[in-house]
Parts: structure tokens; sequence; C-alpha cells
């Protein structure tokens, strides 16, 4: 007979068997906001759909299973001979297909179609973030890509595509392929402009061997990588393939894999390029930064979007426990210290949705303003969310207690996950100085900024004294780097508030401009001012079952 000492009581229930797009105020609405009615009954019913799929009890499960099984390396076969290939779980690759399938890779030129994406790879990267790199590094290939006409007319259509094909072959035998983007050496890190591989053209225009490193190199099996050399007129782009048109292999050495603090599910690689490697040339030789330029902005707004949906992850965990738990014959969630502490997690989470999905939309209007706004807020934006997801999903684990601390809570994970972002793409520096040059050399993007913080002036004091605030900032920029982190962030806040004050209920706006710009809160989270409306933000916060 089995032995029973007690009864198990008060544990809330799992958080599977939900719909994470619905259930998500902020997204769902944001959708709505930025779609042309005649795109939202077909948007709305694909993000259900995937939003269904990654509640579910399987795709959470596999998202498990692809993180407590990483990749192998497999650099030889058993014969000898260099295959350079990593083995994954099989649940990585169902991610990754549903990923595909979903038409997470597919924004370019399709109408509404950032917004469309932007709000798919929130909802699926919250079962498991590791498969979104290759996912986000195939849709920020294109810009890249599309600097070589011939180039993009074979690879974006299959990019583009919705079928996963996990083999490798040549490209043409393939209906859909997956892109990577590998950058960084070991010497230069972010400073591209240090990159030592060289190029050396062969007779065929536009072909080269390289011979070189990459020291990062994320998702090794996809099936092409854009990355940097020098070529005989300076810093260039290329195409590196894995598979050349006559089925054998390129020369693309893979070293070993990364141990990792997290993302353990996604493999990145350390590469050498032998003298035989071959690629072809993107874009014009010594124009490689500037070919560059837009797959690394898409980036930064992916790591903004990954950072929204690790900080939504863990706050709807937050709140799930705290409904269901009870404390003094009532529900956690009730009492007014941890319903200050959800709240604040709750609106910091929704600034970051609303201000990922905002950039998300000026990549589909093409305007001259929006595009002029995206060169500033995309960098600022990527420095301040991908800066918040950690104390976020700290504080959201310390929410569950130490059920939170217990792996099978998930908590742990996330919180491996949360500073990621703030390394891809370039650190925080980075991202600040990039700010910093946007002011000097592009005044159009100030201008586009100040316009669409300016929409929201009047409707909220604080928020009126922190552009204010800001202005005055702005108008000294004598020995500006040494604070070009607090003008990054003050930027990223006041653009938030802007976007709540303009869209979001008053009572999530109100505890926003409250706690970030009216300095009525602590640093830490559960000091807003008390007030009715945080009951609603936490109720809005709370995933719909």
């Amino acid at each position: 007979m089995e032995a029973r000492s007690h009864t198990v009581t008060n544990q809330a229930p799992p958080l599977v068997g939900y719909d994470v797009y619905t259930g998500d105020r902020a997204l769902s609405e944001a959708v709505g906001r930025h779609l042309p009615a005649e795109l939202l009954d077909g948007a709305r019913e694909e993000l259900r759909t995937l939003g269904r799929a990654t509640g579910s009890e399987q795709v959470r499960e596999w998202g498990e299973q692809a993180n407590a099984f990483p990749p192998r390396l497999r650099t030889h076969d058993r014969y000898g001979h260099r295959i350079d290939e990593v083995e994954f779980h099989p649940a990585w690759h169902r991610l990754l297909g549903k990923a595909v399938s979903a038409g997470l890779t597919d924004a370019w030129g399709r109408p509404g179609g950032h917004v469309r994406r932007a709000a798919g790879l929130l909802v699926a990267t919250q079962a498991e973030a590791g498969h979104g790199c290759p996912v986000s590094m195939t849709h920020a290939a294109v810009p890249a890509l599309r600097a070589e006409p011939e180039l993009a007319a074979v690879w974006e259509p299959a990019a583009a595509s919705r079928v996963y094909e996990r083999e490798l072959r040549p490209a043409a035998s393939k209906t859909g392929v997956l892109l990577g983007v590998g950058l960084a050496e070991k010497q230069a890190g972010s400073d591209l402009g240090a990159v030592t591989t060289s190029a050396w053209p062969l007779a065929a225009s536009g072909e080269y061997l390289l011979t070189g490193h990459k020291w990062f190199c994320s998702a090794p099996m996809s099936d092409a990588f854009l990355v940097l050399a020098r070529a005989p007129g300076g810093l260039t782009c290329f195409l590196v393939p894995r598979v050349l048109d006559d089925g054998s292999r390129n020369a693309f050495a893979l070293q070993r894999l990364k141990d990792k603090l997290g993302n353990r599910s996604n493999a990145t690689a350390e590469v050498e390029f032998d003298g035989t490697t071959w690629a072809r040339r993107v874009g014009e030789e010594g124009q490689g930064l500037r070919t560059v330029d837009g797959t690394v902005a898409a980036g930064r707004l992916d790591c903004v979007l990954g950072s929204a949906a690790l900080m939504r992850q863990a706050v709807a965990q937050a709140v799930h426990h705290a409904s269901y738990r009870s404390v003094r014959g009532g529900p956690l969630a009730d009492t007014p210290l941890m319903r200050n502490v959800l709240a604040d997690l709750a609106v910091e989470s929704e600034a970051a949705t609303v201000l990922g999905m905002r950039l998300a939309a000026a990549y589909d209007s093409g305007a001259e303003r929006d595009r002029a706004l995206l060169r500033i807020a995309v960098p600022a934006a990527k420095y301040w969310v991908a800066k918040r997801c950690v104390p976020v999903v700290a504080e959201a684990l310390e929410c569950l207690g130490g059920n939170g601390y217990v792996e099978e809570s998930g908590l742990p994970r996330l919180l491996r996950e949360s500073p990621l972002h703030s390394l891809w793409e370039g650190p925080g520096n980075v991202q600040a100085l990039d700010v910093l040059r946007a002011l000097r050399t592009e005044p159009a993007a100030l201008d586009a900024y100040l316009r669409e913080v300016g929409e929201a002036r009047g409707a909220d004091p604080r928020l009126d004294r922190a552009i204010r605030g800001l202005l005055t900032e702005l108008a000294d920029l004598d020995g500006v780097e040494a604070r070009a982190r607090r003008l990054a962030e003050r930027m990223a806040l006041v653009l938030q508030g802007a976007l709540l004050v303009r869209w979001a209920p008053p009572e999530v706006a109100d505890a926003f401009c409250a706690g970030r710009l009216g300095g009525e809160a602590g640093s830490a989270f559960g000091t807003l001012p008390p007030s009715a409306g945080l009951r609603a933000v936490v109720e809005r916060a709370r995933p719909v079952e």
C-alpha cells in the first residue's frame, strides 16, 4: 500500500492548455491597432492557432526536452570523413518546424508582415526561446541579401517558405531554407571593423575563397551564412552556403560548440574557413558594414521582441501562481503588497510589448518618418528592454517562492535565457553609442522620435515633465558619451510612456508614469504608489486559461 503522510493542497496547477496569444491582452490589442482591418481576421486566426499550440502541454514538453538534451557536435563520421554536423533532439526540430510553418520567417514585402510576424515570434518563443534564433537570423538576413538582387531572387523565397527542411542539401533542391549570420571574431567582438577573415576573388564574378574564423556562429546547421571578410577592396559581406551546387560540402569546419549559460537548445559554434571555403559576394567590395546594417537592425528588434516574450511568460507564470495560491484565506494576488509587485511587473511587460509592436509597425509602414524613427528607437529600445528582462524574470521567479527556484517550474530556464538579448547584436554600450551616432549624424531620426512622443503631450503631466527633461539633456551634448546609457534609457522610457498614455488602459499608463517617469516609486519592483487601479492591472495580466 502506498504510504501517504499528507494531502497536497494550496498548489497552483500548471499553466498549460491556454491560448498564449488571446491571453495576452497587450499583444492582441497591439495587433488590432497596427494591422489594417482587411488583414485582421486572417491574422487573428493564425495567431490564435499558434497561441493554442504554444500553450499546449505537448509544445511545453518539447521546450523542456530541447533544453534537457542540448545539441551535440559530430565533426567526423565513423570512417574519419569530416562532416561537421550538429545533432539536435527531435523536439528542437518540432519546435522549429512549427515556427517556420507559422510564417515566422516571412515578413518582408508581405502586407502587415512585420506586425504579424512580431506577434507570432513573441508568442512562439514563450514556449522555448532557443529555436527563435534561427528564425530570427533567417528573417534578418533578407535586407543584406537584397544588396545582391540575383542572390535575393534565389534565397529570399526559400527563406520566406513555410516548409521546414532540416536536411543539408543544395539550396536549389529545397523548398525552404534557414539562414544564419556569423560576424564576431575572437579579437573583434562587436567591433566589426576589426574583422580579419580574408577573401580572395576567383575568376568567376562575385565568387571568393575565405580564410579565417568566426567566434560565434549560431544555429550552424543552417543552409547558408552571412559573414564579413576582408576582400582586396575592403570589408565585404559574403554568403557562405553549407552545401555547394554540386552537392558537396563547403569547407565549414565546426571546431566546438559553446557551453552557454542559457539558450542551451540552440547550438552556437566556432567556425573555421580554411582557404577553400567558397563564398558569394553580397553587395560591393568595401561596403560590408553598410550591407549588413539592415540585418543588424532587424536582429536588434528581434532582441526587443525576444525579451518581451520572456518577460510576458515570466509575468504570466507569476500572476497565475498568485491567483491560485491562498494566503490568509484568500488569493495571494489579492494581498496589497503582492498586488503591487505583480502590477509593477505587468506594467514593465506591457511597456516592452507595446514598444516592440510599434517598431514592427514602423517596418510595415515604410513611411519616411517611420524609417527615421527606427534608426534611433531600435537601439534605444534594444538597450533598455533587454536590460529590464533580467530583473523582471528574477522578480517573477521570487513570486513563486521556493517553487520558482526549482527547474520544474520553468522559471530557472527563463532566468538563464534572460541576459542573452543584451548581448546579441551588440551589448549595452554598443546600443547607447549607436543612439548617439544617430543623434549626431541623422537629424531626421531625432525629429521623428520627438514627433512620436509629441503625440502624447498634454495627456499626463509626468510624461510632459519627462519630455522637457529629455529635451534639456539633448540640448547639451558636451561629454555625452559618458552618459550615453542614461540618455538611451531616458529616450526608451519616454517613448514607452508616450505609447502607453496613447494606447494602454488608464490604470496601466498611470502606473507606468508614476513608477518610471514621476519618481513616485523606488528602484525595486513592488514600490508603486498604492491605487485602486493596481487590481485592474494585475487582472489584465492574468493569462486566460
